[in-house]
């Protein structure tokens, strides 16, 4: 036997309200990691851009400091290197005092090798890494490779831990790596 039409519908409405309450906070945790994405990227990014003067801005997007700025994708800005081989910079040992190296770890094959050589070419070396609160990082797969265990976006002349996320390179294989340049 079915039951009533009464017990039918109370049992569908109760469905549809934890249907309406998972959607409602899946909504609500995407825009929240948008604007913790925002937080870090965007404010935080820009205030120890302000905030510091480097000799060199590596991988600096539409970024511009002081000194000079550099990238793998030619960029619109003043003072600016294009670089070929981020393992093999085109710069002496120690050729700056203070170099700034923006939410670009996380996208390279070998976090850990780039970093030397940004140690090799600068006497102080600044990265800014999305930090575990920003959370979208974590699923951002199509751009990210590497996630870092780190409450906190700035680290100076020390590389935080970090771990491969999981997937990410088969994602990428498959679909590409779609770095917004």
């Amino acid at each position: 036997m079915v039951g009533s039409p009464e017990k039918f519908t109370k049992k569908l409405y109760n469905n549809m309200n934890i249907v309406i309450t998972l959607v409602l906070l899946c909504i609500g945790l995407v825009c929240m990691g948008q604007f913790l994405n925002w937080i870090d990227y965007k404010f935080i990014k820009n205030k120890y851009l302000k905030s510091e003067k480097f000799d060199l801005n590596i991988c600096c997007g539409n970024t511009i400091c002081e000194g000079v700025n550099a990238d793998i994708v030619k960029r619109n800005v003043p003072r600016f290197i294009l670089i070929k081989n981020i393992y093999n910079l085109p710069f002496k040992n120690k050729q700056f005092k203070k170099t700034i190296c923006s939410h670009t770890l996380e996208h390279v094959d070998d976090p850990m090798k780039f970093f030397k050589e940004l140690q090799r070419i600068s006497e102080h070396v600044v990265i800014l890494v999305p930090p575990l609160w920003d959370y979208g990082c974590i699923f951002n797969l199509n751009e990210h490779r590497w996630q870092f265990l780190t409450l906190k976006s700035k680290h100076i002349n020390k590389l935080p831990v970090f771990f491969k996320l999981p997937l990410a390179e088969t994602y990428q294989k498959k679909f590409g790596q779609s770095v917004k340049v």
